[in-house]
């Protein structure tokens, strides 16, 4: 077993045991902390396999941007541990049954994918190829048209995401900028002629200073 080898079982460790966390952490901030441990063992896994550009826009996108924005949502609402883990074992069974099933199929799947011929020729294909510009090739030529669907979809989802989360609040203290630019020198200060609300004290009488014979 070579050094490859022997990482590639090592990261693979780390990846399921912090899947398997991700789903019994009780607290939701472990949790996502451990999500985040998973993909920076599956971006490990992609750098092995000469995959250096997958490798780091799942650590750019995925952890950079899309675990950190879970984690500070997760931070920030008032989960109830209680009610969330209400009916875990009722559903237990049926996803355990469905667990299985993906992995047996992905493992038909990938199990030709680790061939010892097949490594060698990907490996030689590697060293001479840019997987980035194949990959680029790959998404713009065959790929277009799901890639233009993919992308329609994320702008909806965002725009329905901004439209679901704004809200029209009463005791917002907002200030509209348009009314702010328009704001004249002379509408900033306002001087008002006001009527005394109260008698003007009198004077005090002053004494007469003493003349001495």
């Amino acid at each position: 077993m070579n050094v490859t080898t022997g990482l590639f079982y090592i990261f693979s460790t780390v990846l399921l045991i912090a899947a398997f966390r991700v789903i019994t952490a009780r607290n939701p901030v472990h949790a996502v902390l451990f999500l985040v441990l998973t993909f920076f063992q599956a971006a490990m896994i992609w750098m092995l396999l000469k995959a250096e550009f997958l490798s780091i826009v799942l650590v750019l996108v995925y952890v950079g941007a899309v675990m950190v924005l879970f984690l500070f949502v997760v931070m920030m609402m008032d989960v109830n541990v209680e009610n969330l883990r209400h009916g875990f074992w009722k559903h237990f069974p049926f996803a355990a049954v469905v667990g299985v099933v993906i992995a047996l199929e992905m493992a038909a799947v990938l199990m030709g994918g680790f061939r010892g011929s097949e490594v060698v020729a990907g490996e030689a294909s590697a060293a001479t190829v840019s997987n980035t510009h194949e990959l680029g090739k790959v998404l713009f030529t065959q790929y277009i048209y799901p890639l233009e669907v993919a992308a329609a979809i994320l702008l909806v989802a965002m725009i329905a995401a901004i439209a679901l989360t704004l809200r029209a609040r009463k005791d917002s203290k907002h200030v509209s900028p348009g009314l702010q630019v328009r704001v004249k020198a002379k509408d900033r200060m306002t001087v008002l002629k006001m009527a005394a609300t109260q008698a003007a004290a009198e004077p005090a009488p002053v004494a007469a200073p003493e003349v001495k014979a």
